[in-house]
């Protein structure tokens, strides 16, 4: 037979260490504030278990309102680390119905009625871990395997809690003097200890994870616009096919170096800053954007003609066109050039698409700037608005 006193101090032992790795973890990395959280939930769970274990030794109606609570609280604190994790917002939809869940236990529990507060406590952590399953497998974004992991732990944990509270209700014991120890109680224990324990390395797994996730994209991405840079185009097109409704816009904004030379760099970021935002303004699915480098920008477009594709881009440089820049030497408008070149119906490479889009460009610089052109259209070299002062 199961000792139930050494499973609850073998689940507060576990729930200790663990705890300890998640604070040295989020020491060392003050970013992943999910992890310090996850840490703080455990903490109280451990006090849960301290006190929970003291209350089978000596019975106590104010003890059982204390370890109850901080078992709804520790479970709370749990899921909404999952949800700060997976970026859930409006933590009072998890929030307002533990407090109220906790606030009928103790009322209950004050009354005499520690069998329903202990129903009630094991339904609302039920709710909460079956909560936290549902959230990973919904809105979570890595492996789908380690998602199910985490669900089907959280699961299991949360049928052990429901097992304890039908129990109870099953034998109607809704005044118990005492705490409850029957074979879904020991059953919870062991299934609440490997359980969290999984959790907890499944944690640090997803840190890791994250971690990669934002060293990736930190790598792929301009840090002045925000956009992807060269590296993001080539991870994400580098390999791809670009059939005929396929096309990719290189912009060259006209006298950049002048810009520079006469305003300054500072004034230079923010011309740079400015056609950037224009570029999201325009974007949709479909549209990825790029800084190439300088004052070098592309755009990949799928499912698009040419006709579309031109006025998509003849748009941007429209509206950029439009955008004013203030300066100590007075108001600044700057211009763009665009060259657009299509994929092939055996499916050209980006290379090849980037060098029929390059070539339009210099052919759009050498026809005045200030247009959008394509290899297609040489003979249409049109601005893309009426000129304007560029720097």
């Amino acid at each position: 037979m199961l000792d139930f006193s050494s499973l609850l101090l073998a689940a507060a032992l576990s729930g200790t260490c663990l705890a300890v790795t998640m604070f040295a973890i989020w020491l060392t990395a003050p970013r992943a504030r999910f992890v310090l959280t996850v840490a703080c939930g455990i903490i109280v769970l451990v006090a849960h278990v301290i006190l929970f274990w003291r209350y089978t030794k000596e019975p106590d109606p104010l003890l059982c309102q204390i370890a109850l609570a901080l078992l709804s609280l520790g479970f709370l604190i749990i899921c909404l680390s999952a949800m700060q994790y997976l970026g859930v917002p409006d933590y009072r939809r998890a929030i307002v119905p533990t407090l109220a869940a906790m606030a009928v236990c103790a009322a209950f529990t004050f009354l005499g009625f520690d069998g329903v507060g202990f129903i009630v406590t094991y339904t609302t952590v039920t709710v909460l871990l079956a909560t936290i399953g549902a959230m990973f497998w919904v809105n979570g974004s890595h492996d789908r395997r380690i998602l199910l992991v985490v669900s089907f732990l959280s699961g299991t944990c949360a049928v052990s809690f429901a097992l304890c509270g039908v129990v109870l209700m099953a034998k109607g014991q809704w005044a118990l003097g005492a705490a409850p120890d029957n074979w879904a109680e020991r059953l919870n224990s062991v299934v609440a200890v490997a359980c969290m324990t999984g959790l907890g390395a499944l944690t640090l797994s997803l840190h890791h994870l994250q971690a990669q996730i934002e060293l990736k994209a930190e790598t792929m991405t301009d840090p002045l616009t925000g956009l992807m840079n060269r590296r993001g185009l080539m991870s994400l097109h580098g390999e791809r096919p670009f059939g005929p409704f396929m096309a990719v816009v290189m912009f060259d904004l006209d006298h950049f170096k002048r810009t520079n030379d006469i305003y300054g760099h500072p004034v230079g970021d923010k011309v740079l800053c400015r056609f950037a935002a224009v570029i999201r303004k325009y974007a949709r699915t479909g549209v990825d954007a790029f800084r190439l480098g300088g004052e070098e920008f592309a755009i990949v477009m799928s499912r698009m003609t040419e006709e579309r594709a031109h006025d998509l881009a003849s748009k941007i440089g429209v509206a950029f066109g439009t955008e004013i820049v203030p300066t100590a030497l007075g108001p600044l408008r700057s211009t763009v050039s665009g060259g657009i070149g299509f994929g092939g119906a055996d499916g050209s490479s980006l290379d090849e698409v980037l060098a029929e889009a390059d070539a339009a460009l210099y052919a759009a610089k050498r026809a005045g700037r200030n247009r959008v052109i394509s290899r297609k259209r040489m003979g249409k070299a049109e601005p893309v608005k009426p000129a304007l002062r560029s720097a």
